[in-house]
């Protein structure tokens, strides 16, 4: 009889001894490899974070939206790292030098070709049993982006072009181009 073969499982001392410039998220114990983003996916970001940025310090809000490279420790272990494209936290207690512990208010994740299945399953299970609010996934491919409000239990679909509201901000909406 064949032995099973074994799992790795990894931490966070792993993902701190990977080679300069080598990005990696750890869920639940395992090493999620990622490509360097592309140019329209800073594109995306850049324009949402500001549109995020700009809305919250124009209303004088205590929130905070930081876009990647930032740390996001879901769990009080050292199993869970991830790094989402955008992560908005009102909570600022949360918030130290090493990024954010616990789950951040609004997380968005824009897709690209080595992302899709983390983003749309993996992460999305994660985020919803973290305690996450409000989880966007912005896929330029299709031009859509799937808003995950898990307060109110409300999955909406949305195509580029038209005004995204955002659930945790009343009167707050976002059109993605």
């Amino acid at each position: 009889m064949d032995a099973l073969k074994k799992e790795e499982h990894y931490t966070m001392d792993d993902i701190y001894v990977l080679p300069d410039g080598q990005r990696a998220e750890l869920i639940e114990g395992q090493i999620y490899y990622m490509a360097p983003p592309g140019w329209g996916h800073q594109a995306v970001s850049r324009k949402l974070h500001q549109a995020i940025a700009n809305y919250i310090d124009s209303n004088n809000g205590t929130c905070e939206a930081l876009a990647a490279l930032f740390a996001v420790f879901l769990n009080a272990n050292d199993e869970t790292y991830v790094e989402p494209d955008i992560s908005v936290i009102c909570d600022l207690s949360k918030l130290d030098d090493k990024g954010c512990h616990g789950a951040p208010d609004w997380i968005i994740e824009i897709v690209s070709s080595g992302s899709r299945s983390k983003d749309y399953m993996i992460k999305l299970f994660k985020y919803r049993n973290a305690g996450v609010r409000e989880y966007w996934i912005v896929d330029p491919d299709k031009k859509m982006t799937m808003v995950y409000g898990f307060e109110k239990d409300i999955v909406e679909q949305y195509h580029f072009g038209e005004d995204v509201p955002v659930g945790i901000y009343e009167g707050f909406s976002i059109c993605i181009q």
